[in-house]
């Protein structure tokens, strides 16, 4: 089992979470009541939408992981899951992201929608 695998499969668990389509129309993806939470693009790339309040709130602490792309414009991060530990930050920051969209709409200010991977940024494909 890929380390995307058994973190949709454990992500798919938590009961604020449901499996969903994509909006972008790439991969598998997981909802909430309040919108789209992560798309799980290959065995190793997922895109979560913590929101850009979240984003500029961590900003900081998201660069220094090697893990983590930010993307300017971007409500979306991209983390690239090569070890166990990648998987780990992949689910605290999915519970970040419930708590951010929780606040409701109107609270972020307005980005472009569409997750990473449909704007071709990220990590590079190989």
């Amino acid at each position: 089992m890929t380390l995307a695998a058994r973190a949709l499969a454990q992500l798919a668990t938590w009961p604020d979470l449901m499996e969903a389509v994509p909006s972008c129309g790439t991969g598998q993806a997981l909802s909430s009541a309040h919108g789209e939470i992560a798309h799980f693009h290959s065995d190793r790339d997922v895109d979560l939408h913590l929101t850009d309040r979240a984003i500029r709130r961590l900003a900081r602490d998201l660069r220094r992981f090697a893990a983590i792309r930010v993307v300017p414009g971007s409500s979306w991060v991209t983390i690239r899951l090569d070890a166990s530990a990648d998987v780990d930050l992949l689910l605290s920051l999915t519970s970040v992201a419930l708590q951010a969209h929780q606040g409701g709409p109107g609270e972020d200010r307005a980005v472009p929608s569409g997750c990473n991977d449909g704007r071709g940024v990220g990590f590079l494909r190989t």
